[in-house]
């Protein structure tokens, strides 16, 4: 479940719960708060559960998992089927937030920026706290055969299940943080399994193919021992490269961080034991961290934005001449919006051999903190009047919906002391409550970081080279994490990670990210790096890169997904003899 998930979840319990919002505008995503395709899923599978004894966990329940449990008791009642049912409390926990902050016990500092939360200019409507898998597991051994859970850390489903069937101790860190980089490795759904895979290509050559790539299986031992698989028959593929992809997606540093253990993944490597399986090794692990994340849900106002196309030649020029003169066109509203940004997307291709190759995007994006200050006469009329005195070939596009202001979220991520959780099963009538984790370690603020490899190796060393895109012959995966975004790079060769270690110091990246690293941002953007050298890989953490997270950044790439493909597109010196080995 994504932060966009639950701040648009939160939005919805909140207008649900018939509270006033902001400025009088409801939400416009008013609906029910729990994940409603997880029902869609379920129904035509309840009879072949009951008939197996199959157990299902999930974590649709959002921000109303109670809703989502009766549902379900219900549709299992009107089957006539002998299915039990759990759901899993504590998540919702804006109440502790608020007593805390009114008894001075803590200041919630933002985990990404730094502020503290009294500081925050938005009034917080929801908050969330990421629960561990032991709830999960207590119920499963109460007799529950589907788990409806909310707000639990995408990996504790399957800590909870492993937990439950080998009846592991919650000292046995070890184990769980095999099942939870398991629960990692697989809560992306088809990502370990060739879904935003950099290495995509290879799949067009074989019997796998692209089309309907297959759904992942975790294979977990009593011993914690691991191995990912996935489904028969199914498109895709599961290889070293796809598990290292996922690995290294939104992991934050060499401790990754769960309310049941700490896994230490800096020495974390892979291995291929047949078709489509693959072994988990060199996981570390240490007590879980005294707090458990935070995600607090606030209205941020609204925004609004249009569209003009430009074909052609200059079209730098085209995009300065319509900045400057919607400017000036919008100058006697933009004092009341809290954010007026322009930006072209893609570049026209040279020569290209079709009109659609030679256009690119010219996109005016607006926020207000109330909605008739970027109302259409403000915003929308005004940059579409501008169309007479356009660039050469000024074209605007004719979908004026994105134009009308909508709502937006502002999510703000801290921390909280798990023993202010209230964590607890509801099953057959009762409830159970879930203690907090009784050894716990304190961990610094920042993680480890080098900014250059501690080997170092004169990349002159490597031979001639050929100036092309990064991406050539390196890997890589990133994604969001509020306003951070994460970016992992790794090669198929250790003499390629020898190279790749030396190339990737914190001063490349930054001149990599190109105008990117805006050194004007507030917050500043920091980037932290560590290399994992059993996957050949290093990575990089980039605080605040992200403007404010997913559910109010400005930017397109709103889940952060796309700085890995920007970055492999970037053009370096690569040794002729790694490309002679092969491109990816």
């Amino acid at each position: 479940m994504s932060e966009v998930n639950m701040t648009l979840g939160a939005a919805k319990k909140v207008d649900n719960s018939a509270l006033p919002a902001d400025n009088g505008n409801p939400f416009v995503g008013a609906g029910p708060a729990y994940e409603a395709p997880f029902l869609e899923a379920l129904e035509p599978a309840l009879s072949d559960l009951a008939k197996y004894g199959i157990k299902v966990v999930a974590n649709a329940g959002n921000t109303d998992t109670e809703t989502l449990y009766k549902i379900v008791c219900r549709m299992v009642k009107e089957k006539e089927l002998n299915i039990k049912v759990a759901w899993i409390s504590g998540d919702e926990v804006l109440p502790a937030i608020t007593d805390a902050l009114h008894l001075g016990t803590s200041t919630f500092k933002n985990i990404y920026t730094g502020e503290v939360l009294s500081s925050w200019e938005f009034k917080p409507i929801y908050a969330q706290a990421y629960l561990g898998g032991q709830g999960i597991a207590e119920a499963l051994s109460l007799g529950a055969q589907i788990v409806i859970c909310g707000r639990v850390a995408d990996a504790s489903p399957v800590i909870g299940a492993a937990v439950w069937y080998h009846g592991w101790h919650r000292s046995q860190l070890t184990e769980l943080a095999n099942a939870f980089i398991a629960g990692h490795l697989i809560e992306c759904s088809c990502y370990v399994t060739s879904g935003n895979f950099s290495g995509f290509k290879v799949l067009d050559s074989t019997s796998a193919g692209w089309a309907d790539i297959g759904y992942p299986i975790a294979e977990i031992s009593q011993s914690g021992k691991v191995i990912i698989t996935k489904q028969k028959a199914t498109g895709g593929a599961v290889t070293v490269d796809t598990c290292s992809a996922q690995l290294l997606y939104e992991i934050q540093g060499p401790w990754y961080f769960n309310s049941d253990v700490t896994a230490v993944v800096d020495e974390v490597w892979f291995e291929q034991i047949g078709p489509d399986r693959i072994a988990l090794n060199g996981v570390k692990a240490l007590p879980p961290p005294p707090t458990t994340k935070v995600g607090i849900t606030a209205r941020g106002g609204f925004q609004a934005e249009a569209m003009y196309f430009m074909t052609g030649l200059d079209v730098a020029e085209k995009a300065r001449m319509t900045e400057a003169q919607l400017r000036k066109s919008l100058s006697p509203y933009s004092d009341r919006f809290s954010l007026l940004a322009f930006s072209v997307l893609g570049v026209p291709a040279l020569d290209a051999d079709s009109q659609n190759a030679a256009t690119v995007v010219f996109r005016i994006f607006a926020q207000a903190r109330k909605s008739e200050d970027i109302a259409p006469p403000k915003f929308l009329r005004p940059v579409m009047d501008n169309i007479m005195q356009a660039y050469p070939g000024g074209t605007f596009h004719l979908d004026f919906r994105l134009g009308i202001p909508k709502p937006y979220l502002e999510y703000y991520v801290t921390l909280l002391d798990q023993s202010r959780v209230h964590h607890a099963v509801h099953f057959d009538g009762k409830t159970t409550t879930i203690p907090p984790p009784p050894l716990t370690n304190v961990y610094p603020e920042r993680q480890p970081s080098q900014p250059t490899t501690a080997l170092p190796i004169d990349l002159a060393k490597f031979g001639p080279t050929q100036h092309v895109p990064l991406g050539t012959i390196v890997h890589a995966r990133s994604g969001d994490k509020g306003s951070d975004c994460n970016c992992g790079f790794w090669v198929r060769q250790g003499v390629e990670y020898a190279w790749l270690r030396n190339l990737l110091s914190v001063d490349t990246i930054k001149l990599l990210l190109g105008k990117e690293y805006d050194t004007s941002r507030v917050p500043k953007i920091e980037i932290e790096r560590f290399e994992l050298p059993n996957l050949r890989a290093v990575h990089f953490l980039f605080r605040n890169l992200l403007d404010r997270g997913a559910t109010s950044t400005s930017s397109v790439d709103f889940l952060g997904k796309n700085v890995a493909e920007y970055l492999r597109a970037r053009y370096v010196n690569v040794p002729v003899k790694f490309l002679a080995r092969g491109k990816l």
